[in-house]
């Protein structure tokens, strides 16, 4: 795990603050696996608009790849119209805490939302840092559309 930061990484507000509480309180009230098992939902999601709008996922496990907590949230954000996306955290059931986004949760969200605030955990305790420093030389899908 790296040991420095990114220049991108900002101590928490108290608006991620809350988004932490909502994405945890979204994972506890619908996970199914008690602690310590395995289950189809044990992620929560939450996402922060720049006005302010708040939208959750929650993981669907599957061996074959099911979508990450990160993603449902994101899908539920579209479909309701929200494009300014300004924040986004994933939280473990049963009080796992702040989970860093996968692969290619980071490869999203870099392709599409660089901006976001991706709320980490970080060798230096929780911070925020931006989408598009998650993966330090990543590919570029958009580069490569042209």
């Amino acid at each position: 795990m790296p040991t420095s930061l990114p220049h991108s990484a900002l101590t928490l507000t108290s608006i991620e603050q809350s988004l932490i509480d909502i994405a945890r309180k979204t994972i506890d009230a619908t996970t199914d696996a008690g602690p310590g098992e395995d289950g189809v939902h044990t992620m929560g999601a939450a996402i922060r608009t720049q006005d302010g709008r708040i939208f959750t996922g929650v993981n669907l496990y599957h061996f074959t790849g099911g979508p990450c907590a990160e993603l449902v949230a994101l899908g539920a954000a579209r479909a309701a119209g929200a494009l300014d996306l300004s924040h986004i955290v994933a939280v473990g059931n049963h009080g796992r805490g702040v989970k860093n986004p996968c692969g290619r949760d980071r490869q999203i969200l870099a392709d599409y939302y660089p901006e976001i605030r991706v709320i980490i955990d970080s060798p230096q305790g929780l911070v925020s840092v931006l989408a598009c420093d998650l993966l330090p030389f990543a590919y570029d899908y958009l580069a490569e559309q042209s």
